[in-house]
């Protein structure tokens, strides 16, 4: 047993490879990406041969994942919040389905959106699913609950979705680690072409164990060391807390709760504790970092009978960040505010790296496109994304991963001219792909930007599974070769880059226009590193 340092990713990590990992799979995404990274950095884990990859998307890593429990090995598949959202295909089917191998599905949120479109709170995918979930309290609970996840996994049978936050994912604390494990033996299911072959004769009767499941699930959730409840004789109110949020409450109480409190960190809800609490309290307080997930379950089977506060009755915010002082002020403390932002501090918008080979696209593309009345440009998810902000403000939507090629094929099917997509090297190998095969298929009338930085920029320069490709899967998919145009985005190419740009918006059909150069950031990197 050692002590580390440890972000929060970094104990889920190192917990995976002590509980004997075989394999991690991911797609960039913050707040998620430094598990990964971190075991691709682990000496352990080179010597012990753990596959540690990128896949080219969520869908791809979640399906991988479970290719390696079928075959009996313990799997790890992270991913961003969001990113659960391009899984859920294989992540709903595979809770039908079963695991053989331990699976454990990470998926790090990220309430206040610093580094997202949204902030939903993937416990309602779990409860979708309905599959065990764990819900850290502290960076030495995310290293046990993973370490121990695996064994959990294996004896129900299911994967386990463990839920962290960015909060949890990127704050350290010390970790006391545990014994290494050896990886498991392959052992593929004797019984698997019952349970890995959804046919609808078969998943009917696994939807049936699934169900008859749940009341294990509860079970194993009621005797859950991470499910404690904290009694006290004043029951004025009782208090739930889940996750982090457990730190937020405790750190309103250094000596003590005045409270009931019951600590919730593995789900279902374990009912025999909400309803002692229930039964000896006036009124129940939720604090949970995220959507009111766990109140509105209690609004569900404890009836009107109990007053139940939280973020819906906005005793809490609705959105945003839960915080210390938001739980203080719940429980009706008096906050000190001991620090004031000065009035001369402004927020400082990001912006694109200087030298950014995306500046030298956005310039020359806006030249053009003023030259066009009714032009739109449709965005995708990176570093380009900035084009947004001045000074540029090249970009008219920004939806979600690969949507900028779709959405110009559907602009253009409207009658936009020009429709241009803007998208980057690894969103596009991400799930841009299929959306130019409808172009092809259709001959639309698009200019589609792949700006290729020859990385995944956004989330620190991961390798991009398309770089050096893409013109052959271009072409690949069905794009005229005379119509994939690569260019090269400096000052010096300006003219040249322009007259590409506008021969290929006057072309009635695809267009690919590659521009071309590797991101500042990595190169600088590489520099670096080659002058040691």
């Amino acid at each position: 047993m050692e002590k580390h340092l440890f972000l929060g990713d970094e104990a889920i990590a190192q917990a995976a490879i002590d509980a004997g990992l075989s394999g991690v799979y991911a797609y960039p995404g913050t707040p998620s990406t430094e598990i990964t990274e971190f075991i691709q950095n682990s000496p352990v884990a080179k010597d012990r041969g753990i596959h540690c990859r990128w896949s080219t998307n969520e869908k791809t890593a979640m399906e991988a994942a479970l290719g390696m429990s079928y075959a009996g090995k313990r799997a790890l598949c992270c991913m961003k919040h969001v990113g659960l959202n391009v899984a859920a295909d294989c992540f709903m089917n595979a809770a039908m389905s079963g695991v053989n191998g331990g699976m454990i599905i990470i998926s790090a949120d990220d309430p206040s959106m610093h580094s997202s479109q949204n902030e939903q709170d993937n416990r309602l995918y779990g409860n979708f699913a309905m599959i065990p979930m764990l819900e850290p309290s502290s960076q030495q609970e995310a290293y046990d609950m993973v370490y121990e996840g695996f064994e959990l996994s294996e004896r129900l049978g299911y994967p386990v979705l463990v839920r962290i936050t960015t909060r949890m994912a990127h704050s350290r604390a010390g970790v006391v680690t545990r014994e290494m494990k050896s990886q498991n033996k392959m052992n593929c299911p004797e019984d698997g072409r019952q349970r890995f072959i959804l046919l609808p004769a078969l998943a009917r009767k696994r939807f049936k164990t699934l169900l008859a499941a749940q009341a294990v699930f509860t079970e194993a959730s009621e005797k859950s060391e991470y499910n404690v409840y904290y009694d006290t004789p004043k029951k004025d109110k009782g208090i739930i807390a889940t996750g982090i949020a457990f730190n937020y409450l405790s750190e309103n109480y250094p000596d003590g709760f005045e409270y009931p409190v019951l600590k919730i960190s593995q789900y279902p809800l374990p009912k025999k504790y909400i309803e002692k609490m229930a039964d000896e309290c006036k009124e129940i307080l939720v604090l949970e970092e995220g959507y009111p997930v766990v109140e509105e379950q209690l609004k569900g089977f404890l009836g009107k009978g109990i007053t139940i506060r939280g973020r819906l009755d906005g005793t809490l915010q609705r959105d945003g960040e839960l915080t210390p002082d938001a739980v203080g002020k719940a429980l009706g403390k008096e906050i000190h505010r001991y620090y004031a932002i000065p009035e001369v501090v402004e927020q400082r918008p990001p912006a694109l790296c200087q030298g950014c080979g995306h500046r030298d696209m956005y310039e020359a593309l806006n030249e053009v496109l003023a030259e066009y009345k009714d032009a739109k440009v449709f965005g995708d998810i990176g570093c380009y994304t900035l084009g947004a902000l001045p000074p540029f403000r090249a970009i008219d939507t920004c939806i979600d991963m690969g949507a900028s090629v779709t959405m110009a094929k559907g602009a253009s099917d409207a009658g936009v001219f020009p429709a241009v997509a803007v998208i980057g090297d690894s969103t596009f190998t991400h799930s841009g792909m299929t959306g130019l095969l409808d172009c092809v298929n259709e001959n639309s009338n698009v200019t589609i930007v792949i700006s290729d930085n020859e990385t995944t920029a956004m989330t620190g320069g991961q390798d991009s599974a398309g770089t050096g490709r893409l013109e052959s899967i271009c072409a690949g998919i069905g794009v005229d070769p005379a119509h994939i145009r690569v260019m090269i985005p400096l000052k010096k190419n300006y003219d040249e880059m322009k007259t590409i740009i506008r021969e290929e918006i006057e072309y009635n059909g695809v267009s690919v226009l590659i521009p071309r150069r590797e991101c500042i950031q990595t190169l600088t990197r590489k520099k670096k590193a080659s002058k040691k």
